[in-house]
């Protein structure tokens, strides 16, 4: 019966899609790549959410929480006032350029050369890190909720494989054959049920503690456990409170305003008002992230007494314990979903970078928008079958949700700071842009380096702080070549009218509001 309602639920939202999309002009870039830039606020802020939340935050977030307490919610209240940046200040620029890469800015800011080295370095860390590390974390959350050792009598390493190339193939159909409107049609489905079972979980496991009564069960768990219901971290915790003000900060601009899996979504919108509007409703859906990805954690604490073997495994086991098995299949379904999303958004924005920067620009200039779309997609299932491959081997990483946010500094930084100079500067030229990307990311990985092989050698810094101090070096580096070798002529942004630029009239104050909620829910759990 649960097979069946995973069956049916996953079934419908394909066939959702497909209806949605099926008359979407798909052979034009602006049509495959942009969904032919008609999406609307509601259809962005869905995708937007399903492409950030998936596995490895459902059950990493959840497992930290476990360990450490309510403090990890930063990474969640953060995002929002980074989301509430990009609608204000971030958007209108991309919009106003027409873009369909953010790459696609650095050529007309700096030049081909940089357009080119920053695609190629989101590329190398999609294919490397996300994509592997969302196909393994899926895995486990689909083998052990369907016991597919047991049900296929199957070893576990051989479960995980079968699970690995079950998703990546099923994603793989959505995003190099559907494009950006067929993954966002159907992330916006799956958010709906995401939000349903995210909340259920907490519900049912508050209703367990407090013997029918969630409020009673709140008030238990709150008064018997109130070191973990602190919004502030110690210098112990994963995220200790100050690395707002440093390193945090940069993570979730990169994040939600320049990397291309996330943005691509707002690059979509039929005008800059839903644009601005979609962000906006992520951002304030976002604050009640914790209700999904924080509380299960603190639950899970004490149901189980804190005496799990592991604190990945909180999620998943409470999951177990206070799910009724009626709702065992579409809750599955739902999570299968957002394994997918994640999936087939990184996949799809990497179709986009390769095709229109890279297959377009230096392969074959003269090619016409159907080839670019057809060599995408052939990148695509290249890039899909490598990550298909990686997944599996990548058991041994530790803590997932750690090892990705902590190796993606790799190429966030550097990608950030030339975005955040080149827009905010006139005269820094394109050899900045080139020393900026070469510096930071050598930079990180020799703190890598140093890290793994003399580990005492940063105890008194957080990774979050190196990422600050390494994005300060940076654009100081960018910004003395620019005194001293300065553009000859001042970059002045074109308006491509692509699209209506007109803002939302409400985006400030809704912007304000925004950071207002997550200022009180930190003042309110200090």
């Amino acid at each position: 019966m649960q097979f069946l309602t995973f069956i049916g639920f996953t079934a419908l939202v394909a066939i959702i899609a497909y209806l949605k999309t099926r008359k979407t002009e798909e052979e034009s870039s602006d049509g495959y790549f942009l969904g032919g830039r008609s999406l609307t606020a509601g259809v962005i802020a869905g995708s937007l959410l399903l492409t950030n939340l998936s596995t490895e935050q459902i059950v990493g977030l959840n497992g930290a929480a476990y360990q450490s307490g309510l403090s990890v919610m930063v990474w969640e209240t953060l995002a929002a006032i980074a989301m509430v940046v990009t609608a204000i200040f971030l958007l209108p620029r991309y919009l106003k350029g027409g873009l369909t890469t953010v790459p696609g800015f650095l050529a007309k800011r700096f030049d081909v050369t940089t357009k080119t080295l920053t695609s190629g370095l989101f590329l190398t860390g999609y294919v490397v890190v996300l994509l592997p590390v969302i196909l393994y974390s899926g895995s486990l959350a689909v083998s052990g909720m369907f016991d597919v050792p047991e049900l296929l009598g199957v070893t576990h390493k051989q479960s995980i494989w079968i699970c690995v190339w079950g998703i990546g193939i099923i994603g793989s159909i959505y995003a190099v054959f559907g494009g950006l409107k067929a993954v966002a049609v159907s992330d916006s489905i799956n958010a709906i049920g995401l939000l349903i079972g995210g909340v259920l979980i907490p519900v049912f496991g508050l209703l367990m503690i407090g013997d029918g009564s969630v409020l009673d069960g709140l008030s238990i768990l709150t008064s018997e456990n109130p070191d973990k219901f602190k919004s502030m971290g110690s210098k112990s915790d994963p995220v200790p409170f100050y690395t707002i003000f440093t390193g945090m900060m940069l993570v979730q601009l990169f994040y939600w305003g320049t990397n291309q899996q996330i943005i691509q979504r707002a690059l979509g919108a039929k005008d800059l008002k839903e644009g601005q509007k979609g962000l906006l409703l992520a951002s304030f859906i976002k604050i009640l992230g914790p209700i999904i990805v924080v509380l299960p954690g603190l639950i899970a604490f004490h149901l189980f007494k804190g005496n799990l073997e592991s604190a990945d495994s909180a999620y998943p086991e409470l999951v177990r314990k206070v799910l009724p098995n009626a709702w065992v299949g579409f809750f599955a379904a739902v999570l299968f979903g957002a394994i997918l999303s994640s999936f087939n958004s990184v996949l799809n924005s990497s179709v986009t970078l390769f095709g229109i920067d890279i297959y377009k620009q230096h392969i074959n200039k003269n090619a016409d928008e159907k080839t670019v779309v057809k060599y995408g997609k052939t990148f695509g299932v290249i890039l899909a079958i490598a990550a298909m491959f990686v997944a599996p081997l990548i058991a041994d990483a530790g803590s997932l949700f750690d090892y990705l946010q902590k190796v993606n500094g790799i190429y966030s930084i550097p990608i950030l700071t030339i975005i955040i100079v080149g827009y905010l500067t006139k005269y820094v030229p394109a050899i900045a842009a080139k020393i900026g990307l070469a510096s930071g990311c050598a930079l990180y990985i020799v703190y890598l380096l140093i890290d793994i092989y003399f580990p005492e050698t940063f105890t008194e810094l957080h990774f979050l702080d190196i990422m600050a101090i390494l994005f300060i070096i940076n654009v100081i580096i960018m910004l003395v070549i620019g005194k001293l070798n300065p553009r000859k002529e001042p970059f002045i942004q074109e308006y491509t009218q692509q699209v209506d630029i007109t803002p939302w009239k409400y985006t400030k104050q809704a912007g304000i509001a925004v950071c207002l909620i997550v200022v009180g829910v930190y003042v309110y759990f200090a």
